[in-house]
């Protein structure tokens, strides 16, 4: 059995059974290795602080060998007893670490860095011998599809201008950074469309997630700065239990729950108005629901549907994680998700921040888009404080612990989750950047 206080050149590593397998994905177990003892040349050992884990992680689970996404296929899990990386996987987690032993000439010992790590105490991954910049290095994954690229970057925190060298501001990184930039270049992208050509109202499922929480923080900021009609309202789709949550958000014009939704005046306001639905819950049935209201000649036009997460593979609602029954289908089309393809029916357009972002680094300057996201991120983090409280899990038993309870239980809204393999908090020393 896993004991606490294990010494610190050991490693230990949460790892995930892979459900090609048969294994149970809920039972994660936690192996014993060695830490690395010989870095080869262009490779880094970074000892990994802390990391964020949210229902977008076990997202990450789910989808972990499916054949686009491969999210199993960036960091390999260790070779022990009972492990493989046939047999498991590691969940990627966007955590902060410390470059403890480096043989690449142009990254020093003991810098901080942020980025696509994993859940473990010490992660060895190799750098790219010339992809190496003041900002940010990479680890080559050649294995992958090339849009990856933003997942294998590991930024420097020392000329990182998004970072706040305080264990306060890297716990609020690690829980929004990743999605905040789904949602930030999602509505970059409705406005590049002038939210296909105008509409009067925004459905936003899973209103609850951070992923769409953010996105409507995000279209309200546009409203005020008058870059978007001011009568545009956004309404939110969540379940009984995270209704008082999302209401006090106040992100929202106004919240409904999914059991009722469809006899509200807000979702009949006349046959003339135009709307978004954005799923973020990735809910077949829901989908049909909303596209079953939207028949009605007095519920107004559909113009756009759009898919931005699949929230329905997390445990974030009341119920527990069935892997097999949502395992994703790669047969399956967005498109089949809803009622045949009319003048009347859009299609479920699948966004992927990756390429969206690639679009516009060939419209935009380099420099604008980094100004944009800097300005975007120093304003969310004087904004989100009382978003979620922050709840820490320190040592390798007590995130496997955890994780187990994630899976049974679910995870309320109103938690941050910020995790540690080590077993007692750690004090960095953040001056030294």
């Amino acid at each position: 059995m896993m004991q606490a206080g294990t010494p610190d050149n050991e490693n230990l590593t949460l790892c995930s059974p892979r459900p090609s397998t048969g294994l149970d994905p809920n039972k994660a177990v936690i192996t014993r290795s060695a830490k690395p003892d010989y870095c080869p040349p262009n490779h880094v050992l970074i000892k990994v602080d802390r990391f964020g884990f949210s229902a977008n992680n076990i997202t990450y689970q789910s989808l972990g060998e499916h054949p686009h996404f491969r999210y199993f296929d960036f960091h390999p899990a260790p070779e022990a007893e009972g492990v493989s990386q046939k047999s498991h996987g590691l969940i990627p987690v966007w955590g902060f670490g410390t470059v403890v032993t480096s043989t690449h000439p142009k990254i020093r010992e003991g810098e901080r860095v942020y980025g696509y790590l994993a859940p473990t105490r010490y992660l060895l991954v190799p750098v790219s011998p010339s992809d190496v910049n003041k900002h940010a290095f990479y680890v080559p994954r050649p294995h992958l599809p090339a849009d990856r690229r933003p997942y294998n970057q590991l930024l420097r925190c020392e000329t990182d201008p998004q970072y706040t060298p305080t264990p306060y501001a890297e716990d609020l990184t690690m829980l929004y950074r990743p999605l905040f930039w789904t949602s930030y270049w999602c509505e970059d992208w409705l406005h590049a469309s002038e939210y296909r050509g105008g509409v009067d109202s925004i459905l936003i499922s899973s209103a609850s997630s951070k992923t769409a929480f953010c996105l409507a923080y995000l279209i309200k900021k546009r409203i005020s700065r008058s870059e978007l009609n001011t009568t545009v309202k956004i309404i939110g789709l969540t379940s009984k239990r995270n209704v008082g949550f999302t209401q006090r958000l106040n992100l929202y014009d106004e919240v409904l729950d999914y059991d009722s939704f469809t006899a509200s005046q807000a979702m009949s306001q006349g046959k003339d108005r135009r709307w978004i639905y954005a799923d973020v819950a990735g809910n077949d049935d829901l989908n049909k629901r909303i596209c079953a209201h939207f028949a009605s000649p007095y519920a107004g036009r559909l113009v756009a549907c759009i898919s931005l997460g699949m929230t329905n593979l997390t445990p974030s609602s009341e119920s527990p994680i069935d892997w097999k029954k949502n395992s994703f289908d790669s047969s399956v089309s967005s498109g089949d998700l809803t009622a045949p393809t009319s003048n009347f029916w859009p299609q479920f357009e699948q966004f992927f921040m990756v390429e969206w972002l690639n679009v516009r680094r060939h419209q935009l300057p380099i420099d604008e888009i980094f100004t944009r996201q800097n300005q975007a991120w120093k304003e969310l983090l004087a904004d989100c404080a009382d978003w979620v409280q922050l709840e820490r899990v320190n040592g390798a038993v007590a995130v496997k612990s955890a994780y187990n309870r994630l899976a049974k239980e679910g995870l309320g809204p109103d938690k941050g989750l910020i995790w540690s393999m080590w077993d007692e908090e750690r004090t960095w020393n953040l001056s030294r950047l």
